[in-house]
């Protein structure tokens, strides 16, 4: 565990490195997680430690105001997502060469703003139920804001501490932090949808992982239309559930990707 400087704000990071037992180097791959009750954890066991024993440079961080991170009161707009990314890898010494960017739910949004905005950074995407069309993000804001009514004022994270609840009063009351102290809601409601342009100007390989029953199956699909090198994966019986849901059928489709990157790096290299 550390704390990293990174766009003058304290980042909480986890990299892990398996040691190399011969072979191939791994890629190195980032995780991205949700927004608001979400951080790192969500990855360590489903996928995080699997890609660091199959030999990759794994790095975890918390975003901006979730987690472990420091909470600023602004700053959750997309540009600064994305310069939290690219400047926390070069805090880490990673900005020379493309990362593999893994995103769950809305930091799948952000993994692809930062491929367009920074495409020399990225190799390649898994995005996992990433919001990409407008109608589910307003739908998601819909939601944030109602929560952030319920909390506001709330007595629920002091009974849940009162009871021992801990773990649930310290996410409530993060989460009530964020959406009424912070400016979380008015800059992701301030940031444009992605339009099929957008998604014609991704030229890395892209894996868009969504479940069956999730209402972002068609704006996968629509990535998959316009980007050159995408491909959309559909798990069944799973909704907005994937990463927990569908672990083991995620993890084999996420370890499958990152083998094949280290192939079309080595093959990079000796050509």
């Amino acid at each position: 565990m550390a704390d990293i400087l990174a766009n003058s704000l304290r980042f909480h990071v986890q990299r892990l490195r398996a040691p190399q037992a011969g072979g191939d180097p791994g890629v190195t791959t980032v995780f991205m997680h949700g927004l608001v009750v979400d951080n790192l954890s969500s990855f360590y066991c489903t996928l995080a430690v699997p890609a660091a024993r199959a030999g990759h440079d794994v790095v975890l961080y918390d975003l901006r105001g979730h987690g472990r991170t420091e909470r600023p009161p602004t700053g959750y707009d997309i540009a600064t997502a994305v310069r939290d990314l690219t400047t926390l890898l070069a805090a880490l010494g990673l900005d020379d060469r493309p990362v593999q960017l893994i995103g769950n739910s809305y930091g799948g949004t952000l993994a692809l703003h930062t491929a367009l905005a920074r495409p020399d950074l990225v190799a390649g995407l898994i995005l996992i139920e990433a919001p990409l069309s407008g109608p589910w993000i307003e739908n998601m804001l819909d939601t944030l804001s109602v929560a952030a009514i319920g909390l506001e004022g709330s007595r629920v994270p002091s009974e849940l501490a009162s009871i021992g609840a801990r773990k649930a009063a310290r996410l409530t009351a993060t989460a009530d932090e964020l959406l009424n102290r912070t400016t979380l809601i008015d800059d992701i409601a301030a940031g444009r949808p992605f339009t099929a342009d957008d998604f014609a100007e991704v030229r890395c390989p892209v894996l868009a992982v969504c479940g069956e029953h999730s209402e972002l199956v068609p704006g996968a699909r629509e990535l998959a239309r316009h980007a050159p090198h995408s491909t959309v994966r559909v798990l069944p019986g799973l909704g907005h559930d994937v990463l927990q849901g569908g672990t083991a059928e995620l993890r084999e489709a996420v370890l499958a990707w990152l083998g094949q990157a280290v192939r079309q790096q080595f093959e990079a290299v000796t050509v």
